[in-house]
């Protein structure tokens, strides 16, 4: 079943040639009515009374005190219900939405309500914009609508044809993917063969270490690597949180300084914490701690024009770490890692933590990672093992002393 939620009030014809359009493909359709403003243009398959009911609240009543916001709040509410109810029923194979503010939040909030895999599609006004409130972690593919929906026309038949082609193209790979993982699970639960999920972070900067690193274990594990964008780290995050990783490489701190200093690549506050908090293994390490990244050079702050700036590429900048910030990120990554029950280790790269960050190279600034060392010393607990070496983090050395750690805390 796909489930599609919309104002059906006001863009009812879109959503009726939408729903046509998916059941050509022979999709089951669940239309779901989350207006509030008019009747709805088109019969819906779960009325809006229905629907809000699921968060406790009366449309009637809704609609009678006209906040809007209030009525957004209460649709996201009821879709995420919706959504997760039908999704445990074993009923639901994808979803689908289109709309421009209101209905992009509404139809998106069902979307990240739901595990990795199953298809999200998402039509939207908003879709070439920034689209991180609506996408957040989860793997909603943004689809833009190139014209507003105010009736049927040329370009949006055509647009709205090709997202339910590419539904029914996801539907048919993702319901052979669990036929295929149910098979698997049958062998596996004979065999005892499925190797434990790892999670590793990588940066452009730090990639030879984390390469090797993968390559040296994989005959044990499956390692997923994350890249250290903000996005990444919440993800990888997420994912320790949701029981589905058995320890983690955390090789690539980055993210860690933009939320320290103001960067656009923060994962927030909760970033280093969800393995302290599941128990579960993990090696630290410092890489990209150098640095904190801004877009292109006019958007760097004002207040950070004296500082060390470095031009990765036209769209990024880089900006260099100082010993005072270094000081700060090494306590907080001291005292996040002491807060776990698991084994866990701090891996030092005493020349260097990034590519940049080496004799010669544009960040190389020994007091500033020496602050960031010490700082590590200095507030860890005795239960957190402190591993210092005398290479850079991207030594072929280094990777393989990772290795060796890693596989001695988990008895491999």
């Amino acid at each position: 079943m796909i489930l599609v939620i919309g104002t059906l009030d006001t863009k009812g014809i879109e959503f009726e040639y939408l729903r046509d359009c998916l059941k050509k493909h022979q999709l089951e359709v669940l239309l779901v009515d989350a207006g509030i403003l008019r009747q709805p243009q088109i019969l819906p398959d779960m009325d809006r009374q229905q629907f809000y009911n699921l968060a406790g609240v009366d449309v009637r009543e809704l609609a009678t005190r006209g906040d809007r916001g209030e009525a957004i709040t209460k649709a996201t509410q009821a879709a995420q219900i919706l959504a997760t109810q039908l999704y445990r029923e074993g009923k639901l194979s994808g979803v689908m939405g289109l709309g421009g503010s209101a209905g992009t939040s509404i139809a998106t909030a069902a979307m990240r309500s739901l595990p990795y895999g199953i298809p999200k599609i998402m039509v939207s006004t908003l879709a070439s914009g920034q689209v991180q409130p609506f996408v957040g972690i989860r793997d909603i593919v943004m689809m833009p609508s190139i014209v507003d929906f105010c009736g049927l026309n040329r370009f949006l038949r055509s647009i709205l044809q090709n997202a339910a082609a590419a539904t029914k193209g996801m539907v048919s790979e993702y319901l052979r993917q669990i036929g295929e993982r149910s098979s698997e699970a049958t062998f596996e639960n004979k065999n005892n063969s499925r190797k434990p999920l790892l999670a590793a972070t990588m940066f452009g900067v730090t990639t030879p270490c984390v390469e090797k690193i993968c390559s040296g274990l994989e005959n044990d594990f499956e390692v997923v690597v994350f890249h250290a964008t903000g996005t990444g780290g919440r993800t990888m995050e997420q994912l320790i949180l949701e029981g589905a990783i058995q320890g983690v490489l955390d090789i690539t701190t980055t993210e860690l300084a933009d939320e320290l200093v103001g960067g656009i690549l923060s994962a927030g506050s909760n970033r280093l914490t969800a393995a302290a908090l599941k128990g579960i293994p993990q090696l630290i390490s410092l890489g990209a701690l150098d640095m904190v990244n801004f877009g292109p050079m006019n958007t760097v702050p004002e207040k950070f024009q004296g500082r060390k700036l470095y031009p990765h590429n036209p769209q990024v900048t880089l900006m260099r770490t100082t010993p005072e910030e270094n000081d700060a990120l090494g306590k907080e990554i001291a005292q996040k890692a002491s807060a776990s029950r698991a084994k866990t280790a701090i891996l030092i790269p005493l020349r260097g933590v990034s590519a940049l960050d080496a004799e010669g190279k544009p960040f190389w600034w020994p007091e500033a990672d020496h602050a960031l060392f010490q700082s590590i010393r200095d507030w860890v607990a005795p239960q957190v093992e402190i591993i210092e070496v005398d290479l850079h983090i991207n030594d072929p050395q280094f990777s393989s002393t990772a290795i060796e750690v890693f596989s001695k805390m988990i008895g491999k």
